[in-house]
């Protein structure tokens, strides 16, 4: 029966893939002929936009730089011979335009910035205001540079737009050896920039463009809100389609965005259109081929990959149990034949037997605790505990196993008063548990173990640090997922189920917390479970944290 079923299977894929290559291959031809069609008209089309977008920011900023350049390059001499008044008349000479203040600050004294409006032919005195202050942040810098004595090698135009209210354009002053003297500036005046500037840019850059009325885009200027404040166009046309493509001004007004759009369709569109409509009747034809194979596939590829994850999940559990069991039963037997001296190691070996017992059920628990989260039967019964108690009751089941396997437990902020959290203790000493067998698991030879108990701000912080092989930056992420392995390093040469971390993350977020993790391969990880505190105290400062002297010891597990 199955022999004659697989020629048919055979002659079923060969007439299948002879329909479907040749339909591919025809619609791969043409989506290759329709989409280079498509994107050279888009490309033209969007590099004529962007040339004219930066055609309108060029023009705005030479308008800037040409201004304050003529206006605020200043001899040197009306520093160094403290001819201020000398400044303000070269101001008036000049001409002023698109400036609401003028001010120079001498670098040679001590003395305060002088301003000058331009209505008037010399220096002003100003009341102290806003604007005032942001010309003082933007001389604070220059102020410093010029008392270190430095020496700049090229002077330009500099913009200062840390306050977007007043933007102010400063230029620097040298002497003969290069040495800064003073600095002049002028702060901007926006309503200039939005009813002269930017038309004047526009037009002259939509003149460059040589497109007529009828055709030319849009331009329309939006500020750091998002408020349209000029359009050459009408402005729901403005605001009512997205920009084609947009920049921001890259010398002044860095906060403010230029766009354009389309007045009519564009060639793009149109391209787009006739493309979408061809490929669309082909693509139709070879849907349902195409969707049954790609079903086909996708089904067999989560089949391989549930079955991969099967097999190396019962084979790391196998070998997680395999462990304790082994040691209760060496540990039964020698109970049952007797060998042991006195009550004193019979209750050892019961010891041990309890502790991997304990070992055992834990890995039990943590299968049937991931069985209940993946199917969302899982629920917590939330008490208000003691964390601290839950912490050391959990760190006495662990007492054997870390003695038995020679580590040492370094307990930190157990005598640290803490505010009671709302929790399942026995979620979160699972949590615990979970952690401290990686720790054990990870160690890599090393024998200290640091747990950790302190209050950051509203939340008690549970951390639980070994100094092992470490995790890679780019795998720390990964590690909460179920199922996963670390791929590399010595982590990967450890057996486990690749089920307590996942746990451990859908424990503490149903406790409204969060684990975070600090690793570096090869110095150790630190594991932190961040439990919110439910008291009236939750809403206050965090208290200080519980600084351990340099003679910290071991600590019992009693509480």
């Amino acid at each position: 029966m199955k022999l004659a079923t697989l020629p048919k299977r055979h002659t079923l894929w060969v007439g299948f893939v002879a329909v479907l290559v040749p339909l591919l291959v025809l619609l791969a031809l043409q989506y290759r002929w329709l989409a280079r069609l498509d994107e050279t008209s888009a490309t033209v089309h969007k590099a004529v936009l962007n040339n004219l977008l930066e055609s309108i920011s060029q023009n705005v900023d030479y308008y800037y730089r040409d201004s304050a350049q003529r206006v605020l390059d200043l001899p040197a001499s009306v520093f160094t011979e403290n001819q201020l008044d000398e400044a303000a008349h070269l101001f008036k000479k000049k001409g002023v335009e698109g400036a609401n203040r003028l001010f120079v600050q001498s670098f040679l004294n001590d003395d305060e910035p002088q301003y000058f409006h331009s209505s008037c032919a010399t220096f002003e005195p100003a009341k102290w205001s806003p604007e005032l202050r942001a010309v003082h942040v933007a001389i604070s810098p220059w102020k410093l540079l010029a008392h270190k004595g430095a020496v700049l090698e090229r002077v330009r135009v500099m913009v200062e737009e840390k306050d977007p209210g007043y933007r102010i354009l400063l230029y620097p002053v040298t002497d003969d050896s290069s040495r800064l003297v003073g600095l002049a500036g002028m702060v901007i005046d926006e309503a200039h920039f939005k009813n002269t500037v930017l038309p004047m840019a526009v037009k002259k850059g939509l003149a460059d463009l040589g497109s007529g009325n009828e055709d030319e885009p849009i331009v329309s200027v939006q500020d750091a809100s998002g408020q349209i404040v000029y359009a050459n166009g009408p402005l729901r046309a403005a605001s009512g389609k997205r920009p084609e493509a947009e920049k921001p001004f890259s010398f002044v007004f860095t906060d403010w965005k230029v766009g354009l759009v389309s007045r009519h369709t564009t060639p793009a569109v149109v391209a787009r259109r006739s493309f979408l409509v061809n490929i669309g009747l082909s693509a139709a034809l070879a849907s349902v081929l195409l969707g049954g194979l790609l079903l086909a596939l996708r089904t067999a590829s989560r089949e391989m990959k549930l079955s991969q994850m099967k097999n190396e999940f019962v084979s790391n559990v196998s070998h997680e149990l395999r462990t304790p069991l082994a040691s209760i039963r060496v540990f039964a037997e020698f109970l049952r034949l007797g060998r042991f001296d006195g009550p004193e190691k019979a209750r050892e070996y019961g010891d041990y037997i309890e502790t991997e017992s304990r070992r055992l059920t834990q890995l039990i628990n943590n299968i049937l605790d991931f069985a209940s989260i993946d199917s969302g039967r899982k629920t917590y019964q939330f008490v208000r505990c003691d964390v601290r108690e839950v912490v050391c009751e959990t760190l006495k089941t662990f007492e054997i196993r870390l003695r038995q396997d020679g580590f040492n437990v370094i307990v930190e902020g157990a005598e640290t008063h803490l505010p009671p959290a709302r929790i399942d203790a026995g979620a979160i000493a699972q949590s615990l548990s979970n952690l401290l067998d990686n720790a054990v698991k990870y160690s890599n030879g090393k024998r200290d173990i640091t747990v950790s108990l302190r209050r950051d701000g509203g939340f008690i912080v549970i951390s639980v640090r070994d100094q092992g092989v470490g995790i890679a930056r780019d795998e720390q992420r990964k590690i909460f997922d179920r199922f996963h392995r670390v791929s590399t390093g010595l982590v990967h040469d450890v057996k486990g189920s690749g089920l307590g971390l996942s746990i451990v993350r859908h424990i503490v977020e149903a406790h409204r917390g969060k684990v975070t993790v600090e690793s570096r391969p090869g110095e150790g990880s630190t594991f932190s479970l961040h439990l919110p505190i439910d008291s009236p105290e939750a809403g206050l400062p965090a208290a200080a944290p519980f600084a351990a002297s340099a003679e910290t010891r071991e600590r019992p597990f009693e509480a």
